[in-house]
């Protein structure tokens, strides 16, 4: 775009600047390994273990909410409605409360260093391998499909490139997180999270206005909401819903706070806490949601030069229509005055980082505790770790850059890498922690039959078509019938009877061991 709106420019890169100054002065005094050998892993993964709760809070919260939560919600429901807008908050906020009810107080309790440890124990080092392959894979293009909303964002409402964007948003989330690990990205967390609360807390008042007040508000709730129709569409709603509860648990972003924490109870505390953060978080995203569909865009007088250069009223409308994830930028472009939206774009835009950092930080941690030092070379040294370490976040923090910028349909695979930690590592960590006579027959036969009735449904991103008899209900050309709910439940159910009738081939590792020190 030949417009380019450069305060909303100046904003973001001032905004950039406060957070990689937050997160260099964050690393100082801390015992990262940088010119000592008394450096230690923990320091660099988890924080030293010594994550306080008010901070913990802040990040697990900026962590979920920044990476397109916002966005998502105000997207879904302009588009859709009340119901759909509420979906992914409801689901994010039971997965925290689910996963501090049962998986964080054990996880921290037995001071794991990632989600992949009690895998890794119960099935062995070569399936532990696997979980961890398809956990980083996850994390990385979960960095990737942020990235590319990150840059579309500012190529189509602040008219910057798609590419400058893209590398430079990379560069600085990269800069801070070598420079001290997760005591940066923790403290960057709570400054992105403070200035998201800042922005939107300024900006929705004008949004409403902008709409017609509180009146226009309800006017733009009546014309979206509208209920689950037919028992197809109920079934597939849950479906999805399920996804978002328990596919939210398995994620080593997730534990990653959780093992950060100074005890068990405050790993509870924690996480439980984080889900009632999110949800208060999806207010001011309905209410942008619905005040969107009641705004006259024509009638804005905010910006006529950016108003002019997207095309007027029938502009705006065509674009949004084509591409509703612009909703919310497009609301602080146009809605509300110049220097409210331009603190919006940039607080925004710096939200979004707090997801990209920490899902670098996961897939680098996991790389190489589990990949490295727990199967590869074990005698690898702490300085030698936390070196390895710091070249790994550059590492994958360029291939998640380089997804971003080549593979033309990064969202449809970020889709996927969400079914398959639902389908594949949810019941692997249900049955590593609970279940003592799962063994690594049965939960190599579980994976393979979870992998197979999942792919039955057909996946576009791989050119799979539906290959398995499901029940012929269709969206949109896709399977709406739950499969991947019934191939999480199945592989469970199958991990755990082949577990039992292969005992005796496979004795099973004693759920004692998780609590053992290694």
């Amino acid at each position: 775009m030949d417009h380019v709106f450069w305060p909303g420019v100046v904003s973001v890169f001032v905004m950039y600047g406060l957070i990689f100054g937050v997160g260099v002065w964050a690393s100082r005094g801390r015992t990262t390994g940088t010119g000592s050998e008394e450096g230690t892993l923990d320091e660099l993964m988890l924080a030293g273990r010594s994550l306080p709760l008010w901070l913990g809070l802040l990040s697990m919260t900026a962590t979920w909410v920044g990476g397109g939560y916002i966005n998502g919600t105000v997207e879904a429901t302009y588009s859709m409605g009340l119901l759909w807008g509420l979906q992914a908050p409801i689901g994010y906020s039971l997965s925290l409360i689910l996963g501090g009810l049962f998986f964080a107080r054990f996880m921290r309790k037995n001071e794991y260093a990632t989600l992949i440890d009690p895998l890794e124990i119960r099935f062995g080092k070569g399936l532990g391998l696997a979980f961890t392959g398809v956990a980083v894979l996850s994390e990385l293009i979960w960095s990737a499909a942020i990235l590319v909303a990150l840059g579309s964002t500012f190529a189509t409402v602040v008219g910057l490139d798609f590419q400058t964007s893209l590398i430079v948003s990379a560069i600085v989330a990269v800069g801070y997180t070598i420079t001290g690990g997760l005591w940066s990205v923790a403290w960057t967390d709570a400054v992105q999270l403070t200035l998201l609360v800042v922005g939107l807390g300024l900006a929705v008042p004008y949004a409403v206005g902008s709409s017609g007040g509180t009146e226009g508000v309800l006017r733009g709730m009546a014309e979206l909401t509208r209920d689950v129709s037919g028992g197809h569409e109920v079934v597939s709603y849950g479906d999805w819903l399920l996804l978002l509860i328990l596919g939210g648990v398995p994620w080593n972003v997730y534990f990653q706070r959780v093992l950060a924490t100074p005890s068990p109870d405050t790993a509870a505390r924690l996480s439980i806490g984080g889900g009632f953060l999110c949800m208060a978080m999806a207010v001011p995203a309905l209410i942008l949601g619905f005040s969107a569909q009641a705004t006259t865009w024509g009638a804005l007088a905010n910006d006529p030069a950016g108003l002019a250069a997207f095309g007027g009223q029938e502009g705006v409308v065509a674009l949004l229509q084509e591409n509703p994830s612009m909703v919310l930028p497009m609301q602080l472009r146009l809605a509300v005055p110049g220097l409210i939206g331009v603190i919006g774009l940039g607080a925004v835009a710096a939200a979004v980082m707090s997801s990209v950092d920490s899902s670098i930080l996961s897939a680098t941690s996991m790389a190489a505790w589990n990949g490295f030092k727990r199967v590869l070379r074990p005698h690898t040294t702490m300085p030698e770790m936390v070196r390895l370490m710091r070249l790994l976040i550059v590492g994958i923090g360029a291939v998640a850059t380089v997804i971003a910028l080549v593979v033309p349909s990064v969202k449809a695979l970020w889709y996927l890498c969400g079914d398959v930690v639902y389908v594949l590592l949810f019941p692997a960590l249900v049955l590593a922690l609970w279940d003592g006579k799962a063994n690594r027959v049965g939960m190599a036969s579980g994976l393979l039959v979870s992998a197979i009735l999942r792919l039955g449904g057909g996946e576009p991103s791989l050119a799979v078509p539906p290959f398995l008899p499901y029940p012929e209900w269709t969206d949109g050309g896709m399977v709406a019938f739950p499969f991947r709910t019934v191939a999480m439940v199945a592989g469970l159910v199958v991990a755990m009877v082949v577990s039992r009738a292969t005992a005796s081939v496979d004795p099973p590792v004693p759920l004692s061991a998780l609590s053992e020190k290694r």
